[in-house]
């Protein structure tokens, strides 16, 4: 399937700030079940000063905002090939050892809420699905953690950790990802987030990108697991940036110098060719 994609991130200021800066992962990664065809990104009321790939191998791009802007408006466009591979995305590659992927961070640091629901699920599961594969148990835990959280978006943020979201029943895709990547990490298996586009069918318009899971598995290498839609990613997905939690993949980063206040919109159109 080929997908046009235009994401926008527009940062309004109530006066000029007096330096801005901003780390841009919106380039989607070729590789097994993509090809990127073609892509820009555009800047308005900055400079792009370097383009860089990061140690989870996520095309980077630094940006710094004009003198006194009062706003930076950063627009992507493209078209990405993409076939449907199961969700497998394949053998582990790049500079990161795959221990990496076991490490805890502050946003998926598991409390006893999510100790709590990994121990729960591996004793049942055990005890009813012994001799069932790590593909089979992983979708199982995928569906535990949706049943355990419903999708409400506005209920949290981006500093929101795996621990309070699940403690409070309710998140949006990126609270899926943490707690399933937590829980699956408790479990022992390599995990990391992944950022990126969703073609969902809603006349191309999408209020923001989307964000899933990888776990490791061991013969089939990367699988991707969608928890808030329940399924393995398939050719309406386009992977952009991977890391250990969505720090490492956001799709905009920054921070600016001043007292200015600050409001920020984004826009998604993800459509088929």
């Amino acid at each position: 399937m080929l997908l046009k994609i235009f994401p926008q991130t527009s940062y309004r200021y109530d006066q000029p700030i007096r330096l801005g800066l901003f780390q841009l992962r919106l380039h989607p990664k070729t590789g097994r079940g993509q090809e990127v065809r073609s892509w820009s990104t555009r800047i308005e009321g900055g400079t792009k000063e370097v383009t860089f790939m990061d140690q989870f191998d996520n095309q980077v791009d630094l940006v710094s905002a004009h003198a006194h802007a009062d706003e930076v408006v950063v627009t992507g466009e493209g078209e990405v090939e993409v076939t449907d591979s199961g969700g497998i995305f394949g053998d582990h590659r790049g500079n990161i050892p795959l221990w990496l992927y076991t490490r805890e961070t502050e946003a998926t640091r598991p409390g006893s809420a999510i100790r709590q629901l990994a121990e729960a699920f591996s004793a049942e599961w055990q005890e009813s699905s012994p001799d069932s594969g790590d593909i089979t148990l992983l979708h199982a835990l995928s569906a535990q953690v949706l049943s355990c959280m419903s999708y409400q978006p506005g209920t949290t943020d981006t500093t929101t950790c795996a621990e309070d979201a699940l403690a409070a029943g309710e998140g949006v895709c990126q609270d899926h990802a943490h707690v399933f990547l937590a829980a699956s990490r408790c479990l022992g298996f390599p995990a990391r987030y992944v950022s990126g586009y969703l073609e969902s069918g809603d006349n191309g318009s999408e209020q923001a990108g989307h964000a899933w899971a990888e776990v490791h598995v061991d013969g089939l290498g990367w699988v991707g697991f969608d928890v808030s839609n329940g399924i393995s990613p398939d050719d309406r997905y386009v992977r952009v940036a991977t890391g250990l939690d969505c720090q490492d993949a956001a799709p905009v980063r920054g921070m600016r110098l001043g007292d200015a206040a600050e409001t920020m919109t984004v826009s998604l159109q993800v459509t088929q060719q």
